[in-house]
């Protein structure tokens, strides 16, 4: 029986904090021959972790600092500290390991450093030379790591492209999507049923970057209406702050008298599957997507989705939306306008995204993980005789 450490200190946010929190929600760890999960993070990560009999968060004023704190504090004291708590195994989910603990697995969780077409969206920024930094780390802990897991074939290949073969295992294990977000398809209304006073409302959840592409399903949206097509837009998210200025003055160039198109900031994850529930159609404009967990939202909440065909959301999505390329107006307004003014099309593609959602399992994704955690373990005590 094993000892599990979790180097979470990089785990501070958004999909990393909610993969980290029903990962251990969800898993019997003893069923995989682990009798001890020991987690380091932020005080404020561990709070969010559910506590489990099996399970030990610990918290020191260097985890809960700057970048420059914690990978100082995870060079020279986090290998130390796991040996001397008897750890057998040390998984790093945050995507980068810089402990020189043995064995240790780690998870792609950024495509963004891995794809310089989309990095270089952020023009000449701190935010570019982030991305090449990470790229550059990144790149080191794969090439140490005893394991890998991706969440996509998509991500895994186009990481492979950079780091070339990697000497240790390889898993593609997709995240869940939790329950709350299962809204069974409803019944398609045709488009001469909407109107003004009730308009087809399209929703877009993402955080404002330069590869979400919202100012152009904003100026996509305005021509629909410039076709009398009473279609509103919400849009949900966190915003880089160049980005925001220029989804801003798309929207005062098409709709200024903000008549269609609301921006609504940050919705807390716990409330948003409460705004799919007043929408009638998704709408997903990323050009880079590690696994796109809003998609897969989506597409549980039961609506028909219009979609990037770009990156990983084919893999995801299949045969179950209509597609666009995200940055092109034109082809966004196409991709709606056949969505709208078809209510077959509709229904089936509601039904069928919604049976296909049902595959993400954060069940499963938390047992698929520690079964490839201790087959990982395994290999390298075999290795090592």
């Amino acid at each position: 029986m094993y000892i599990l450490g979790i180097n979470a200190t990089n785990i501070r946010e958004g999909g990393g904090v909610t993969h980290l929190v029903e990962l251990l929600k969800n898993v019997e760890p003893e069923k995989h021959g682990f009798t001890k999960v020991i987690v380091w993070s932020n005080r404020t990560t561990l709070g969010k972790v559910q506590d489990r009999d099996w399970l030990v968060k610990l918290y020191n004023s260097q985890t809960d600092g700057s970048l420059l704190k914690r990978t100082y504090w995870q060079l020279f004291h986090l290998k130390k500290e796991a040996k001397y708590l008897g750890c057998d195994l040390l998984f790093s989910p945050g995507g980068m390991d810089v402990s020189g603990f043995k064995p240790m697995v780690t998870m792609h969780r950024n495509l963004l450093p891995f794809e310089l077409v989309e990095v270089w969206r952020y023009k000449l920024s701190m935010s570019t030379v982030k991305f090449i930094i990470l790229r550059f780390f990144q790149s080191i802990s794969y090439k140490g790591a005893d394991g890998v897991i991706f969440l996509t074939r998509y991500a895994q290949n186009s990481a492979l492209k950079v780091t070339g073969l990697l000497k240790g295992s390889i898993a593609v294990i997709p995240h869940g999507v939790d329950r709350r977000f299962f809204i069974p398809p409803r019944s398609q209304k045709s488009v001469s049923d909407y109107s003004v006073e009730k308009p087809i409302r399209l929703i877009y959840v993402s955080s404002i970057e330069p590869y979400k592409h919202q100012w152009n399903v904003v100026e996509a949206v305005s021509a629909l209406r410039k076709n009398n097509i009473p279609v509103t837009l919400d849009l949900f998210g966190s915003s880089y702050s160049p980005s925001l200025r220029k989804l801003q003055l798309s929207m005062n160039k098409f709709d200024p008298f903000n008549d269609y198109v609301k921006y609504h900031g940050v919705v807390e994850h716990g409330y948003i599957h409460k705004e799919y529930l007043k929408a009638d159609i998704a709408i997903f404009a990323s050009s880079c997507e590690t696994f796109g967990q809003i998609l897969i939202e989506g597409m549980a909440a039961g609506l028909p989705i219009a979609c990037s065909n770009l990156s990983a959301m084919p893999e995801l999505l299949g045969d179950n939306g209509v597609y666009f390329n995200p940055t092109d107006p034109k082809s966004i307004e196409v991709s709606l306008s056949k969505i709208i003014f078809s209510t077959e099309l509709r229904s089936k593609k509601s039904f069928s995204s919604f049976q296909s959602a049902k595959q993400f399992s954060w069940d499963k994704c938390s047992d698929d993980t520690f079964k490839f955690l201790k087959s990982c373990l395994e290999n390298f005590y075999r290795k090592e005789g």
